[in-house]
């Protein structure tokens, strides 16, 4: 699976934008436990907080629910942010060697460029390429506003997973082989599941799947003052020019 070149991530933004209205969004990003039998003398590395063994599968995807990157093998008891932030993917992300497009506006009348920027939830931190919801209680209607339509995008790497999961039944039960044959089953999977996507399609039903590492309480980086106001940018732009005319039911 190679990397994206700047037209194709250039035409992940199109697809962002045409299906969930965030635009210079290039990615949703999130975990999933894989169920494993305990691997031996592992003790409880990979026993995670659902209380199961597990091996983290934490990936980015785009709009048509195929993945862009993955990274596999973490132990079950590491929390996805500290996985993100050790994986080749987001060390190429900090050192802009991603081929990802400069920032551009957001809409015509809006002069502010914003950088492209990858979704994910509560778990992870906001930085330059990195969005995520506002966090605490008493949000402003335009917060609010701002972390439905987040999520709303973010749904995507969880349909991601279900189709995943529901297409490969061997994701139903504890995989019972070698930690690392485990992951070459799983990395296969993954490159199976972009082929027959873009083969076959999917149906909605396959989507419908419970994945998200929801729950966790990670300690996240306070963000810089820039990556502050490129988010507040996106929740007036959503407030504005950018309403989708159902937002305020779904607060």
């Amino acid at each position: 699976m190679k990397e994206p070149s700047t037209e194709e991530w250039m035409e992940i933004a199109r697809g962002f934008e045409k299906y969930t209205h965030f635009p210079n969004c290039i990615g949703a990003v999130d975990g999933k436990h894989i169920r494993i039998i305990k691997p031996l003398d592992s003790g409880s590395m990979f026993y995670n907080y659902k209380h199961f063994f597990s091996t983290v599968l934490l990936a980015v995807c785009d709009a048509n629910y195929c993945f862009i990157s993955i990274d596999v093998g973490t132990c079950g008891k590491s929390n996805d942010s500290t996985i993100f932030k050790n994986s080749t993917f987001f060390k190429k992300l900090t050192e802009q060697s991603l081929n990802i497009p400069g920032p551009k506006p957001v809409s015509e009348i809006r002069t502010t460029r914003l950088p492209h920027v990858i979704v994910g939830d509560e778990a992870f931190s906001l930085s330059e390429h990195i969005m995520r919801p506002y966090c605490g209680k008493n949000l402003t209607k335009e917060k609010r506003i701002f972390n439905y339509r987040l999520s709303r995008t973010r749904r995507y790497i969880e349909c991601c997973f279900g189709i995943l999961v529901n297409k490969w039944r061997i994701f139903h039960k504890p995989l019972n082989v070698h930690i690392e044959f485990a992951e070459n089953i799983i990395k296969a999977c993954y490159v199976l599941h972009n082929y027959v996507r873009l083969r076959d399609g999917y149906r909605y039903e396959d989507t419908l799947f419970e994945t998200a590492l929801d729950g966790l309480s990670t300690t996240t980086i306070r963000p810089g003052v820039r990556s502050r106001n490129t988010r507040d940018i996106f929740a007036d732009y959503f407030m504005k020019e950018g309403r989708l005319p159902w937002q305020e039911k779904m607060i």
